[in-house]
């Protein structure tokens, strides 16, 4: 698998995309990791940024679509580096959960599913735990409604992975596996024995990605926050994070 992150600054061609997937036997996810404007948000207070959310997440999922993408995934529910530091409003989550519908159905008219991602409260305010995505979930009440597990992100947000695991696990898609630093797996505070042996418990069989910032090009990494180079060496980083995966999905397999 691998995972393109797509926004108004990144052009590309899909097609060629989707046949160089296909030649190499990958299949593709997409994220909004690209630029995003600010007021396209489902979760505003705003009817009309609700609507511009929509429609822009609509064009996105259009790209995941065309280059054969299995589902778009993220943080679709509000705003990637959004943090309102005040007591949620009671109509919050029932807003943001009507858009979500709204976008799985047409997704869903796509083949294409949506996962969504809890981040830490230092990029959203609005889904931060398991128990959170899961009740966004089910206030948005879609089917094709998935969960993206991003180890990095909950380690500030949880104390018991296997627990968080168990929470998600009836719609639990795919898992960026990054250690505590967004780093490589392995050597860092993520409890990857105990991730491993809980996903053989519950029977997962989807996706494990890495996830990585080469601060060293460009602006990309320093404007989500990245200020440390965790990725260096793209290659290195690849062959020793699916290694130590790899090893890990072996040792804990027996239980």
């Amino acid at each position: 698998m691998f995972e393109l992150s797509v926004g108004d600054d990144v052009v590309f061609n899909t097609q060629a995309t989707a046949r160089r997937a296909r030649e190499l036997g990958l299949d593709l996810l997409v994220g909004p990791g690209g630029t995003w404007p600010i007021e396209c948000d489902l979760s505003s207070e705003s009817a009309a940024d609700r609507a511009r959310g929509l429609e822009w997440h609509k064009r996105v999922v259009d790209i995941t679509a065309e280059v054969g993408a299995v589902a778009y995934a993220g943080c679709m529910y509000g705003h990637t580096g959004v943090v309102k530091k005040r007591r949620p409003p009671a109509d919050e989550y029932p807003r943001t959960a009507e858009g979500l519908h709204a976008l799985a159905e047409y997704a869903a008219d796509r083949n294409v599913l949506l996962a969504l991602e809890p981040m830490s409260h230092f990029r959203t305010h609005m889904v931060n735990t398991p128990a959170q995505i899961m009740r966004l979930i089910q206030l948005a009440d879609h089917p094709s409604l998935r969960v993206l597990f991003d180890t990095y992100h909950l380690v500030t947000e949880v104390r018991d992975y296997a627990a968080a695991i168990r929470t998600v696990a009836p719609r639990l898609f795919a898992i960026h596996a990054c250690e505590n630093d967004r780093g490589k797996p392995g050597g860092g505070l993520i409890p990857w024995r105990v991730i491993f042996q809980t996903l053989h418990e519950v029977g997962f069989n989807g996706y494990v990605g890495l996830e990585g910032y080469n601060s060293g090009i460009g602006d990309f990494a320093m404007e989500r926050g990245m200020f440390h180079n965790i990725c260096p060496d793209g290659p290195l980083f690849i062959r020793e994070g699916i290694g130590f995966l790899r090893r890990m999905e072996v040792e804990t397999s027996q239980g």
